[in-house]
């Protein structure tokens, strides 16, 4: 038996299209995210690493945003960071990202976190929103995931910079 699941109205001033839309973004990025997870088996020798962050910045066909953050490892070393992301596309909007996490794999040692991860996707979002993302460096993936305040719409092609 297949039961269908009523969504509520979408917010005021935004149309029922727009709405689904994200919806479809969302999940998306969920299922490459659960999928990337899945295929990557965990090595003997690999570190585990978590960042925690905050990060804000705008876009008006360029991307720009900058934000700190700290890694922690289950080898008891951590190290505090500056994070940047820059790039451009059809992108518009102004946004904050607080209290994000992000998960590193493929670590053999610390000094492999910093550097330039290539980023690429398509967001859309109002108000409060949530995200999940996947980039890499060589071998090092990092799966960010946060929540935040502003509004964003478009497609973007760039760079998120970890030093």
């Amino acid at each position: 038996m297949v039961t269908m699941r009523r969504e509520p109205p979408p917010a005021e001033g935004t149309s029922r299209e727009q709405a689904m839309n994200v919806r479809m973004i969302a999940a998306v990025s969920v299922l490459a995210l659960a999928g990337w997870m899945s295929a990557a088996p965990a090595q003997a020798a690999e570190l585990e690493c978590k960042m925690n962050f905050n990060l804000a910045g705008w876009s008006v066909f360029y991307q720009t945003a900058t934000g700190s953050g700290t890694v922690h490892c289950n080898n008891g070393q951590s190290m505090s960071v500056h994070l940047r992301v820059k790039g451009g596309g059809l992108t518009f909007g102004k946004s904050q990202i607080t209290n994000g996490v992000g998960k590193f794999s493929g670590i053999g040692s610390m000094s492999e976190i910093k550097g330039h991860y290539a980023d690429a996707g398509a967001h859309a979002g109002a108000a409060n929103s949530a995200s999940a993302r996947v980039m890499t460096k060589g071998n090092v993936s990092l799966a960010l995931s946060g929540t935040g305040k502003g509004w964003d719409l478009g497609v973007a092609f760039g760079a998120f910079i970890i030093e």
